[in-house]
C-alpha cells in the first residue's frame, strides 16, 4: 500500500537499503533530495562528502548502510513523499530549466514551498492536461514503465473529419522512424464539417506519439489534451492549478500499474 507519510523506518529504507551499491548521483536523487542531473552537480561542486571525505565523482560507488552521506554537511533525510497533479497549461515545457529561458511547467509551483519535484512522464510544450510530480522516484519509475504503466486519455481535436477506416488505422498503428505508433483505442467524440474530436487512449507514450501518428495519416493536430491518467481524472481541476493526489487514488494507480495491458492486437 503507498502511503504519502511514511515511517521513520521506511523512510530510511527508501534512503538506502542496505547492502546495495549505487554511484554517488544516485543515492541523493533516490534520497529525494534532487534530480539526478542535481544530484551530479552538487558532486562536482564539492558539496557531498561520504565517511568524511569530500567526492567529486558522481559515479563514486556508495554501500548503502555502510557510509555516511552528507550534502552541505548535513545527513541525507527523506522529504515526506508528495504526489501531485498538475493541469499544465498549453506552451509551458516540461522541464525544470530552459537554456533559451522559455517558460516550464515549474512555475506552477512557484512559492508553494515543495521540495524537489520530477515530472514523471511528459507532455510537450503544445499539449496540455494531467501532468503527475513526485519525488519518490521508485513510484514514478512504475508508472513510466511501457509495458505496465496506466493507460492515458487523450482529447484531441484534428482537422479532418476520419472515417471508421482511418480510426482502424490509428489502431493498428504505423511506423515511423523505426518505432511501432499506435493507439490502444480510438473514437470519435463530435465532429463539425471540418474539425472533429476524439478520445485516444495511450499504453505507452513515446516522444510526440499523438501527433507523429495522425501526421502519417494525414491529420492535424489543433489541440491535444491529456485527461485521464489510468484511474486518475483530470476533473475540475484549473489550468496551471495543482492538488496532491489522494490515498484512493494512489491504490488505484498502484493497481492499475501491476496489469499488463491488453489490447485488441494481441
Amino acid at each position: 500500500m503507498l502511503s504519502r507519510t511514511p515511517s521513520r523506518a521506511a523512510a530510511a529504507a527508501k534512503l538506502a537499503p542496505a547492502g546495495q551499491r549505487h554511484g554517488l548521483a544516485r543515492v541523493l536523487s533516490k534520497a529525494g533530495v534532487c534530480s539526478r542531473t542535481e544530484a551530479a552537480r552538487r558532486v562536482l561542486d564539492g558539496r557531498v562528502s561520504v565517511d568524511g571525505r569530500v567526492v567529486r565523482d558522481p559515479e563514486f560507488p556508495v554501500v548503502a548502510g555502510r557510509q555516511k552521506v552528507l550534502l552541505d554537511g548535513l545527513p541525507l533525510t527523506a522529504p515526506r513523499r508528495l504526489y501531485l497533479a498538475l493541469n499544465k497549461p498549453r506552451g509551458l515545457l516540461t522541464t525544470v530549466q530552459d537554456e533559451h529561458g522559455r517558460d516550464t511547467v515549474y512555475q506552477c509551483f512557484e512559492g508553494a514551498g515543495l521540495p524537489w519535484m520530477a515530472p514523471v512522464g511528459r507532455l510537450d510544450k503544445a499539449s496540455e492536461g494531467l501532468l503527475f510530480f513526485s519525488n519518490d522516484p521508485e513510484w514514478a519509475a512504475r508508472l513510466t514503465e511501457p509495458s505496465t504503466g496506466p493507460l492515458k486519455t487523450y482529447r484531441v481535436q484534428v482537422d479532418a473529419v476520419p472515417d471508421a477506416a482511418l480510426l482502424e488505422r490509428m489502431h493498428a498503428g504505423i511506423e515511423d522512424e523505426g518505432e511501432h505508433l499506435a493507439a490502444h483505442s480510438v473514437q470519435l467524440l463530435r465532429h463539425g464539417e471540418r474539425t472533429a474530436w476524439l478520445e485516444v487512449v495511450l499504453d505507452e507514450g513515446r516522444n510526440r506519439h499523438i501527433r507523429r501518428l495522425l501526421k502519417a495519416l494525414g491529420l492535424e493536430v489543433l489541440r491535444l489534451m491529456r485527461v485521464a491518467i489510468g484511474p486518475v481524472p483530470l476533473g475540475e481541476l484549473g489550468k496551471g492549478q495543482w492538488r496532491e493526489l489522494s490515498e484512493a487514488e494512489l491504490n488505484a494507480l498502484q493497481v492499475a500499474s501491476k496489469v499488463p495491458h491488453a489490447t485488441e492486437r494481441d
